[in-house]
């Protein structure tokens, strides 16, 4: 989290409301759980009684909520808010080689669960996924500081699953 919020900094002046992404930052993993799929669902959902309980208004509970779902990499992103916080999130991709390996092992372990021929299929698609996008990083701060290296990361990480 501390890294994510580290490099958030760099797009902060684009961000319209730079507290809620990182509001959403901090929950958009707050309930993990590798066995389920609904991670950002049930993360979204918990944000918004917070925020309810907090009495946040309906407007803001509900961007809130589509900040959070975004980080299911499964549509494009919306707005610059929503830009920001899925490209700090993908911003782990374009970490140095060394870091990525790290992460690219944390990963590993935490779906010890999955037999290793199906991990590897698993993964090699959602690396690719991300590798074929024509543009990794929405916008230019973090463009411009990891697409390269985030491209050459996924390509190593690919030919490793071999």
């Amino acid at each position: 989290m501390a890294e994510c919020l580290q490099v958030r900094r760099l797009v902060n002046a684009a961000c319209q409301a730079p507290a809620e992404v990182d509001l959403a930052l901090w929950f958009h993993d707050a309930i993990y759980d590798p066995l389920r799929s609904d991670n950002e669902l049930r993360s979204a959902q918990w944000l918004d009684e917070v925020a309810r309980d907090i009495g946040l208004d309906d407007e803001t509970r509900r961007r809130l909520y589509d900040l959070v779902m975004v980080t299911r990499h499964d549509s494009v992103p919306q707005s610059v808010d929503e830009a920001v916080l899925v490209d700090t999130d993908l911003a782990i991709l374009g970490a140095s080689f060394e870091r990525f390996e790290e992460y690219d092992q944390q990963v590993r372990r935490e779906y010890l669960h999955v037999p290793m021929s199906i991990y590897r299929q698993k993964r090699r698609q959602i690396l690719e996924g991300f590798l074929m996008r024509e543009r990794i990083y929405t916008t230019a701060p973090y463009f411009d500081a990891f697409e390269q290296q985030a491209r050459e990361n996924l390509a190593r990480a690919i030919d490793r699953l071999d």
